[in-house]
């Protein structure tokens, strides 16, 4: 692959980043022909915790089972930030025939999760080496964001107690943003999730008697489409809500009519207010579709990741930092909210912060057998987290002296 140059030279941070991209993009590549599940990424906190210590950062392991936590000090400010990026990959047989590909069957990084680690380290090895800021930097690696809410584990292991930062900062990559560009939304920014399992229970028989059965199938046919009228008549239609029945699971033959049937949803919303009214109505709409059909059920409803709420003034920051380094014409104008959830919602609940989104091209697309992150935003992405930090731990008077020269706006 050709690593195309975006990034204009004429910034010293993006000089030194530019002298160890091949270095970083290899690194990318090794995590990615590596991939390990969340909660199992033994050797690749391994491997962040080594290059962390080595760089002089304190090194913690062992946060939230398998996350690991550097901290840099400098200088006499007080102040402190952190910026976590996720570590896990997925249970997908890749497919994308790439020289790196996953060497570990059934399992891939399809999400980009080793370019947010790389991106990262690349940032914390350069504020390492030139200490341009003062205070306190904490580069948090987090496990197990691919469904096992490995940042509530984290939290619950003390993280924000025994590694206090003043505010939090995380990004991922976008498909189908342009390479490099950066998107970034105030408020509610990425859905909560919900899973809803439904066990639709008749009474089996054969299918050549009908009448001496009570048929599932039917009955869980109706609920689907009974299902389709919850966003559509129920929601508010200035809310934004998603209903996807994603299985269905019920029968061994065309001649028998099963005993049950289980339907699998996800639930995706914005706001508590929406999200309990969904559940509401899914349970009523189950128990009477059911009923309609001589039929019962029984629900399980797990709570999943919370709705991702960014905070207004870390927004702000964020997006000025975006806008004063590498200029206006990078940000994405009005950028959407996105209806994909993200565990790092926990996170902005313990501490003001905000998630950020940088373009990955015209890639496929997230958690596809055929995706992969784009290698020509690393050293733009790890550009960003330097210049944050270093805005964000200026000098106790409040001037930065990182700041680029006049002229220095990216294209």
């Amino acid at each position: 692959m050709t690593i195309h140059q975006t990034t204009p030279v004429r910034d010293d941070v993006a000089s030194v980043l530019l002298g160890y991209r091949d270095e970083f993009v290899a690194l990318r590549r090794k995590l990615h022909s590596e991939p390990e599940l969340g909660f199992r990424e033994l050797k690749t906190s391994a491997l962040v915790a080594g290059l962390l210590k080595s760089w002089g950062y304190e090194v913690t392991r062992g946060v939230g089972k398998t996350g690991v936590v550097g901290t840099l000090r400098n200088g006499d400010n007080g102040a402190s930030v952190g910026i976590r990026a996720d570590m896990d990959a997925l249970p997908i047989v890749e497919a994308t025939g790439l020289a790196y590909a996953s060497t570990t069957p059934g399992i891939m990084h399809a999400c980009g999760h080793d370019g947010h680690t790389t991106t990262l380290l690349a940032a914390a090895r350069y504020l390492a080496e030139t200490r341009k800021f003062s205070g306190t930097f904490r580069a948090i690696f987090q496990p197990s964001e691919e469904g096992g809410a490995g940042a509530r584990a984290m939290i619950a292991d003390g993280l924000f107690d025994r590694f206090p930062v003043d505010a939090i900062f995380g990004l991922h990559n976008w498909p189908g943003v342009p390479t490099g560009q950066f998107g970034f939304r105030s408020g509610p920014a990425m859905a909560s999730v919900d899973l809803v399992i439904i066990r639709v229970i008749g009474k089996g028989g054969h299918g050549a008697k009908p009448a001496q059965a009570v048929d599932p199938v039917v009955a869980a046919a109706s609920l689907v489409l009974a299902l389709q009228t919850v966003v559509s008549r129920n929601v508010d239609p200035l809310d934004t809500a998603v209903v996807t029945v994603g299985t269905i699971n019920g029968g061994v033959a065309a001649n028998v009519i099963p005993d049950s049937v289980e339907l699998k949803l996800t639930v995706r919303t914005f706001n508590e207010a929406v999200r309990e009214q969904i559940k509401a109505r899914i349970i009523a709409l189950a128990e009477a579709q059911a009923a309609s059909y001589g039929a019962r059920v029984e629900i399980s409803y797990p709570r999943g990741y919370s709705t991702l709420v960014n905070h207004e003034r870390e927004t702000a920051f964020a997006s000025q930092v975006a806008s004063r380094h590498f200029g206006d014409r990078r940000i994405e104008p009005d950028f959407r909210a996105i209806t994909a959830s993200e565990d790092f919602a926990f996170m902005l609940q313990e501490r003001p912060g905000s998630y950020l989104f940088v373009g990955n091209g015209d890639s496929a697309d997230l958690h596809s057998p055929r995706y992969d992150f784009n290698d020509d935003i690393l050293v733009d992405a790890a550009r960003y987290w330097v210049h944050l930090v270093q805005d964000y731990l200026a000098d106790r008077d409040g001037n930065s002296s990182h700041q680029p020269p006049e002229g220095t706006d990216a294209p």
